[in-house]
């Protein structure tokens, strides 16, 4: 089943080129179906990369969704068009008052400023807050899933003597049955580009988490609260095949001293092509998301 976006949206033409089943507003209203309404808090700087590649997994389910994009008001975004925000993002003000079945928060590269000096800070808890009465189950990225682990259960993030960047092993280290993990491999491959880290002994710690995969160089990874409303990815299993490279050349570029990603590009060399090795599981954590925390949890009708 499809996605449904709207028809102008820049991503749409490359989701169509990868055959992802997608829908605009006018078909949609025509299945005589109960769609899942998914919101997605898009705090990354280059926000059409990020909704091409949350878009991708969101549609490649049985499930019919439909989506909103949402912004912060309490910060200007600089890489993206004025014109882009208002065509197809909205605002929390207009949002409050309805309920939706699932919810992405996207990560942020402000990692540097503790979390009550991030200018959006107020607005961000403002809608964590709404979130645990309105929404299903959120899925939390990166500085988002650090974000929330620091507001709903005080665990703070830690900064890393270098960046966290490259592709890393994880192992699954939870009891066998948690839906989330449904047909991962005991071992995988994902993406991590981050300054920050939490710490697996606090999270281990607390009573309402679950600790379900972590490695022994990107630290842990996927974590999930006990009761389903929450699932938190320190990575980016989201990422294109090329993005940590553009990262890298990025950072470069602003001569910033960072090391080549690690276990990225073939025989380490900057100059070679990286190949995907993460994509099977990306698609099987959004789909284990979506099934057993949204789509088997939330009501049919909202109360």
């Amino acid at each position: 089943m499809p996605i449904t976006i709207p028809k102008l949206l820049p991503s749409r033409k490359i989701l169509e080129t990868e055959n992802i089943f997608i829908m605009d507003d006018e078909r949609a209203v025509t299945q005589d179906i109960r769609p899942l309404n998914i919101v997605i808090l898009n705090l990354m700087p280059e926000k059409q990369k990020t909704e091409t590649h949350l878009l991708r997994l969101l549609g490649n389910t049985p499930l019919q969704l439909n989506i909103t994009f949402l912004r912060t008001m309490s910060y200007e975004p600089k890489n993206v068009s004025q014109s882009h925000l208002a065509e197809f993002y909205t605002d929390f003000a207009s949002i409050k008052e309805k309920r939706f079945d699932g919810m992405i928060i996207t990560g942020a590269p402000i990692e540097h400023f503790k979390f009550e000096d991030v200018g959006y800070w107020e607005e961000i808890t403002e809608i964590m807050d709404w979130a645990e009465d309105n929404v299903t189950s959120t899925m939390h990225i990166c500085w988002g899933a650090q974000a929330a682990l620091y507001h709903y259960y005080g665990i703070n993030k830690f900064a890393l003597q270098q960046k966290c960047s490259g592709v890393f092993s994880h192992r699954i280290i939870t009891e066998p049955g948690i839906e989330l993990l449904r047909g991962f491999d005991d071992e995988f491959i994902a993406p991590h580009s981050r300054y920050t880290d939490v710490s697996i002994e606090e999270i281990e710690a607390n009573e309402n988490l679950v600790l379900l995969a972590s490695s022994p160089e990107a630290g842990p990874f996927l974590i999930k609260s006990k009761d389903g409303k929450h699932v938190f990815a320190t990575g980016h299993l989201e990422y294109d095949t090329t993005t940590l490279a553009e990262e890298y050349q990025r950072d470069c570029e602003k001569g910033l001293q960072v090391n080549v990603p690690a276990y990225y590009f073939p025989n380490n060399n900057p100059e070679e092509k990286p190949l995907n090795r993460w994509r099977s599981h990306a698609h099987l954590l959004f789909s284990n998301w979506l099934n057993y925390y949204v789509y088997q949890a939330t009501p049919f009708e909202w109360k």
